[in-house]
């Protein structure tokens, strides 16, 4: 064979090494994968080597190196010197720098295959797999070619057979595969210059014999196997001669049965079979007088109809047309004579819709606008029909209303249910002018007549039309409970049917399953052989369709049995029945129509989701009319407050409006069971008005109460001490008013509270009455409950601020005219606030009773007031010690150590804290007092002991030390003489300073 000119250069071995090129004038190639070739001639004959070329040989030269196996580097090869990095490999190379591997995600679109998909296929083929098994240890498989079973017997056989390379025995051979094709033809050992030399030819003249020589081998094992199978091959032959001999055979017994078959229905078949043709004969005639009457009683259908709108009898006159219209579609479609008759019933259906629309618009308006007078909740009488009870007549209406599918009709009532209520303002209005004889009707527009009003009469017409809607409310509920009732009767009606039409479907399946175990006949399968085998007579086809339509009609019911389970058996738990005349109308309705008449008004009638819709929509409307009374009750309060006459009103006439709103809140919620916030709103819109001028009022009155506090002790009055005395015992409100008693007890010194004394000023006992009043205010309105205690805390603030700013700020030298600020008066400022201080925990723990927890929030801010009242104390305290503080300082600096003693510094500084004493001893209880003499004492030390250096004056125990001591000794009996202060540690050698 001559080697390929065009052809690339042929790897030699896997290790991954390239060949160069035999002729430089080659341009340099890229070089493919290294594959190494099969042993294709492995026992080359040496003698015929020697005569070949020089050149390399295929056979003998295989294993021998010589300079065309030089190989080069495949790294070395592949590296790119301009690149930074070595490690970049092909793809960077041929692609690109940007080109880098990345791990390739699996496809969301392909499953993830296990085991277990494979589980039934292996279950299934499991025997068929033993049977394979076995077969493969009786014939061992062909790829198993090591060890050929085919020559047990022939050793000579098996050594020819060894010659042939395992390439030309695997199962994947394939001359189209490169790889395949490059192993059984090595080209490498072919010169790829273009030219044939001798070594070449004999090379491929060598690798063709070989290849013949193996192809013989191969074909007498072949011949070999199939001499031994010689006997099967013509067994198999003279099978097939048997096989088409019995087939002749049962080809003549078949055509003897026919021959035969036709014998019997000549003989004994013809006859019966025309008996049954007469008998089908008679059928078709005794249906036809059936559809003969039928026909008559159809005729009659527009007569019976217009007796019976004349006496408005709307739901049986809907029946009767529905059933004539299905028996025109079914029984009788395609007579001529009956041709206009379906458009003349639709167009009486029509007539028959708008007719129901007037008349239930015409109730709905009898029933609203009646007199409040009548007792009756339900219209009891119809005015155009005096003789038809009105409940009866609503159910009619309804029922052929939902017959028709009209389901809108709600949405007539609903209109007319606005109009009612407007009207009810409207007449109470009038109603309350008209006795009113400074308002003139005629002139006075109708929004002003209710500003002209006073409070109480204005009231009195809140109240009043709060009565009306409650009445109102009452009859819109019995109405919408009759509809509804109508509506659930028709749901439980469609369901029960449904229930009966499945169970029988399902009692008729099982009588046919149990005649085609018996071996009876089937009806259909019957009727169908009868009117294949008899082919003459009129109706013979009907037979056909009656099969047909009955096994649709079993199919059908067990399909709407299976939808009812499915769809509408929880609906049927919730279904109440409350008119017994209307079941036994639609009972009786149902049970006179002919056959499929039922059926029809099931179909006619509307579905269970819409009937349930229906049924929701009736609570929702009665939600609309509670909504639509708070509105027009709101349009009401709005037109007093336009004026801002509501925000004016007293405490208790607020209090009053606002009880009486909730009280009408409730009663419709109690009504019709859901919570209508307009009103509430409305209400909230004002109490918040209220609170805001209420709290402004307060606000400003303790704005002038404290520019006119003088800041001197008052006497509590028996009233407040009362007051505060129900506090104690709980009672967070503003006590009744009692003529006798209080005035006839005098006014104490002090205010009594858990046992301690307080002396306060005049504008705490007023505020003390201020913040009850809040709390009388939240328990009267729960809802401004928030906004009250925010204000509460504002008016608490405020007087902090105000008495800081008054007090120490000394504003009111300036506002009151006060000459100075005394210790009094610091003193009785810090009483007060010690007093608010204690009552801010019971007005938190009253506030706290009436809030929700998510509005605990709002409570932080009495804790902030807390500490910044607390605060305010400190500093009173602390400008006390100060006032002291300055008085030792300016004293105590001219203090000299001489005679005579006790000093004149001394004697003045005892007269001074002698003063402060009686300043605030009946003020402050005891304990304050002591602290607060333990802080002055302390400052006294302090800038003794610091003149005390300043004179050198230590503790020695010298002249000057003994007449200290004497100083000292008298400051000590004279603070000590004081009274609370008997038992006060003055620790006085602290004046002298520690020697280190």
């Amino acid at each position: 064979m001559s080697s390929n000119q065009g052809s690339p250069p042929i790897p030699q071995s896997s290790d991954g090494l390239f060949r160069k090129p035999r002729d430089p004038s080659v341009a340099p190639r890229h070089y493919r994968r290294v594959r190494s070739l099969p042993d294709v001639c492995p026992k080359e004959p040496p003698g015929e080597a020697g005569a070949l070329c020089d050149g390399p040989s295929v056979v003998a030269d295989q294993h021998r190196w010589t300079v065309y196996n030089s190989k080069v580097n495949l790294p070395a090869a592949l590296n790119d010197p301009r690149l930074a990095k070595r490690e970049s490999d092909f793809f960077t190379k041929t692609w690109g720098l940007d080109f880098t591997e990345t791990e390739v995600m699996p496809s969301f679109y392909l499953p993830n295959i296990s085991r277990e998909h494979f589980s039934s296929y292996l279950q299934e083929t499991a025997q068929r797999e033993k049977i394979h098994e076995r077969c493969k240890n009786i014939c061992l498989n062909k790829d198993d070619l090591a060890v050929p079973t085919i020559t047990n017997n022939h050793d000579k056989a098996r050594a020819e057979l060894e010659q042939v390379p395992k390439i030309f025995m695997k199962p994947e051979f394939v001359l189209n595969d490169p790889a395949t094709f490059n192993a059984v033809l090595p080209w490498s050992h072919f010169s790829v210059a273009g030219g044939k030399n001798s070594r070449d030819v004999a090379s491929s003249r060598l690798l063709q014999e070989k290849l013949s020589h193996y192809l013989d081998v191969v074909e007498v094992s072949i011949a070999r196997q199939i001499s031994l199978r010689s006997e099967a091959f013509f067994h198999a032959m003279s099978s097939q001669h048997e096989l088409q001999d019995r087939l002749r055979e049962t080809s003549d017994a078949v055509a003897k049965l026919r021959a035969r078959t036709a014998a019997i229905d000549r003989v004994m078949c013809r006859g019966p079979l025309q008996a049954l043709r007469d008998t089908l004969t008679r059928n078709n005639c005794i249906k036809l007088h059936n559809k003969l009457k039928l026909m008559a009683a159809v005729h009659q259908t527009q007569p019976t109809v217009q007796l019976l709108l004349s006496t408005s009898e709307f739901v049986g006159a809907l029946e009767l047309i529905a059933t004539t219209k299905e028996v025109l579609q079914q029984e009788l479609q395609g007579i001529h004579s009956f041709r206009h008759l379906g458009s003349q019933l639709c167009e009486m259906e029509r007539l028959i819709d708008k007719m129901m629309v007037a008349d239930f618009s015409t109730y709905t308006q009898s029933d609203l606008s009646r007199a409040f007078e009548e007792d009756a909740q339900v219209l009891e009488k119809v005015p155009q029909q005096p003789a038809a009870s009105g409940k009866d007549r609503l159910q009619s209406l309804v029922f052929g209303l939902l017959r028709q599918r009209k389901l809108d009709f709600l949405d007539i009532y609903s209109e007319e249910m606005i109009r009612a209520a407007k009207n009810i303002v409207r007449q109470c209005v009038m109603k309350s002018v008209s006795q009113i004889s400074e308002i003139d009707a005629d002139t006075v527009k109708f929004h002003e007549q209710m500003r002209l009003m006073t409070f109480h009469q204005w009231f009195d017409l809140l109240l009043d039309i709060f009565e009306h809607f409650i009445l109102f409310l009452k009859r819109i509920k019995a109405t919408l409970s009759v509809i509804r009732n109508v509506v659930l009767e028709v749901l439980d009606s469609s369901q029960r049917s449904r229930l009966a039409d499945a169970n029988h479907s399902d009692g008729r399946t099982n009588e046919e399953e149990e005649e085609a175990e018996s071996g009876g006949p089937a009806l259909h399968s019957g009727e169908a052989e009868l009117a294949y085998l008899t082919h003459e007579g009129l109706f013979i086809s009907d037979a056909l369709n009656e099969a047909e339509q009955r096994s649709n009609a079993a199919a059908h019911a067990q399909l709407r049995a299976q939808t009812h389970t499915e769809t509408c058996g929880s609906d049927s738990a919730s279904v109440t029945t409350e008119s017994s005349s209307s079941r036994e109308h639609n009972s009786n309705t149902t049970s006179s129509l002919p056959i499929g008449g039922a059926a029809a008004i099931e179909d006619v009638m509307p579905s269970d989701l819409e009937l349930s819709r229906v049924a929701s929509n009736v609570q929702e409307l009665l939600y609309t009319a509670s909504d639509v009374s708070h509105d027009r009750c709101v349009k009401v309060l709005m037109t007093r407050a336009k004026d801002g006459s509501l925000e004016r009103l007293s405490a208790s006439e607020f209090v009053c409006l606002s009880q009486a709103v909730e009280s009408f809140v409730r009663d419709t919620e109690e009504l019709c069971g859901r919570r209508s916030m307009s009103l509430r709103g409305a209400l909230q819109s004002q109490a918040n008005r209220f609170v805001q001028r209420f709290h402004e009022e307060r606000k400003t009155k303790l704005s002038l109460l404290l520019d006119n506090e003088r800041w001197k002790q008052a006497e509590v009055p028996a009233e407040f001490q009362d007051l505060v005395d129900s506090i104690a015992d709980g009672r967070i409100m503003l006590p009744e008013r009692r003529h006798t008693g209080s005035e006839d007890r005098k006014p104490g010194e002090f205010l009594c509270v858990d046992a301690q004394k307080y002396a306060v000023v005049g504008t705490v006992l007023l505020l003390i009455r201020m913040f009850l009043e809040y709390c009388q205010c939240v328990n009267d309105i729960p809802s401004i409950t928030t906004d009250i205690l925010t204000r509460l805390a504002d008016l608490l603030k405020h007087f902090n601020s105000r008495s800081c700013q008054l007090v120490l700020g000394a504003g009111a030298l300036q506002v009151v005219g006060l000459k100075t600020i005394t210790t009094r008066n610091l003193a009785l400022a810090s009483r007060c606030l010690q007093l608010v201080v204690h009552y801010i925990p019971v007005i938190r723990a009253h506030f706290e009773t009436r809030l929700q927890p998510r509005q605990y929030s709002i409570l932080r801010h009495l804790d902030h007031i807390t500490k910044d009242y607390n605060d305010h104390i400190a500093e009173i305290s602390a400008k006390l010690v100060a006032i002291m503080d300055s008085m030792f300082e300016k004293a105590l600096s001219k203090y000299e150590v001489k005679a005579p003693m006790p000093s004149a510094c001394l004697r003045n500084v005892c007269k001074q804290m002698a003063k402060m004493h009686e300043a605030i001893n009946e003020l402050l209880p005891e304990e304050q007092t002591q602290m607060l003499f333990l802080r002055i004492n302390a400052s006294f030390k302090l800038h003794l002991k610091r003149q005390l250096a300043r004179l050198g004056v230590g503790n020695d125990g010298g002249p000057q030390y003994g007449l200290v001591m004497v100083d000292v000794a008298f400051y000590s009996e004279n603070v000590q003489a004081l009274r609370s202060l008997e038992h006060l540690d003055l620790n006085m050698p602290e004046i002298w300073e520690q020697k280190r």
